[in-house]
């Protein structure tokens, strides 16, 4: 895991994750899990005042650890259901790539 590579140079980190329980397995140093669709660890578009949350969390956590294995987990919920969310984000057309993946080309 990339964490646990920079952390062996001497270098601290947090890794921001919806999936905290399998960040723990693979023993990431330090974990903040987010209740949030994937590519949005920080937040919605624009959401200046959770993404600031979100990073002030993690910037607590990294200070505040003591060592690798702590685990702080947000409570907050996404805005709208996840589903609703993921399809108002979908392009109208797939990407050259998804749309070779299902056969559309």
């Amino acid at each position: 895991m990339l964490a646990r590579r920079i952390e062996a140079s001497g270098i601290p980190t947090v890794v921001v994750t919806m999936m905290p329980a399998v960040a723990g397995h693979m023993l990431a140093p330090r974990v903040l899990g987010v209740e949030f669709p994937f590519g949005h660890s920080f937040g919605p578009p624009h959401d200046r005042s959770l993404q600031m949350a979100v990073l002030s969390t993690a910037l607590r956590l990294l200070a505040g650890a003591s060592g690798p294995g702590a685990r702080v987990d947000i409570d907050v919920e996404w805005p709208v259901p996840v589903k609703e969310a993921y399809r108002s984000w979908q392009p109208a057309e797939p990407s050259p790539i998804v749309a070779m993946l299902m056969g559309r080309q």
